[in-house]
């Protein structure tokens, strides 16, 4: 079977095209390609864009705006978000991290997309041509979505607070038994005021730790304060079981390698 590559310089004409059944939008191409190599045949026609502002990194005032074309090496190597670059990184090995782009992430189902679990804890925007998404809502409803995404928007974190963990069988690039992002805020005694702890792979999609968010508040990061939130890390989770772990296990070491990323 053969694939048909449209080619459009803006995001609105290729909105339109992407409508057509069978099509899908061509990002980096990493899983897409790969699933039609390996015969899947719901795909007859491919769309990209080339409108560079989708691969267009800014960051000013405390805010960052990622093109959605922008690629995992692209933030990694960047000077000013560092502090991201941990999640980056943790996207395959560097031929992937070429490839591999903030959008496609956000589509990508587990075990995959490990950055799309940054970007949870980061409580990111998605932008489309239609307007703003909180990423919750958005990772709702991605299956049914065809609008293309043009970017997604956050607030920079600080390097002690954004805290990021891939726990892979094959290292460096292996695909997940799970990964966690954390954004902490704490007093001037250590106190933790608030906290996002996303999740990948305790569901089909990114989701959040609420549970354990709430038990985190008004604590300290030592083991005893600690304890309530790792014993509620599993509450609401559905892990997935594949060929690199099972659900069970994935439930199992949950608490222990979120224990190791609080506790530094």
């Amino acid at each position: 079977m053969s694939l048909a590559l449209q080619t459009f310089s803006s995001v609105k004409d290729a909105n339109a095209a992407l409508q057509a059944a069978g099509t899908r939008y061509l990002g980096g191409g990493t899983l897409v390609v790969r699933a039609a190599n390996e015969g899947d045949v719901s795909t007859s026609s491919l769309v990209r864009v080339t409108d560079p502002g989708l691969s267009r990194i800014a960051v000013a005032d405390g805010d960052v705006r990622l093109g959605a074309s922008v690629t995992m090496a692209a933030i990694a190597r960047h000077p000013e978000l560092a502090a991201l670059a941990p999640a980056a990184r943790a996207v395959g090995g560097p031929a992937i991290r070429n490839m591999a782009t903030v959008g496609g992430n956000l589509f990508a189902p587990a075990p995959y997309g490990d950055f799309a679990v940054a970007l949870l804890a980061l409580d990111a925007t998605i932008v489309t041509e239609d307007g703003e998404t909180p990423i919750e809502a958005f990772l709702a409803s991605r299956d049914t979505s065809r609008a293309i995404i043009t970017a997604v928007g956050f607030a920079l974190p600080k390097v002690e607070s954004f805290r990021f963990l891939k726990v892979s069988r094959v290292k460096p690039k292996g695909v997940s038994v799970l990964s966690i992002a954390v954004v902490l805020e704490r007093t001037a005694d250590g106190t933790v005021s608030s906290a996002r702890i996303a999740l990948g792979c305790m569901a089909d999609r990114p989701i959040r730790a609420i549970a354990a968010e709430k038990a985190l508040l008004g604590c300290k990061l030592a083991p005893g304060e600690i304890a309530p939130a790792l014993a509620a890390a599993g509450e609401g989770v559905a892990p997935i079981t594949d060929p690199i772990a099972s659900a069970w296990y994935r439930a199992e070491v949950l608490p222990v390698h979120l224990g190791r990323l609080l506790l530094g």
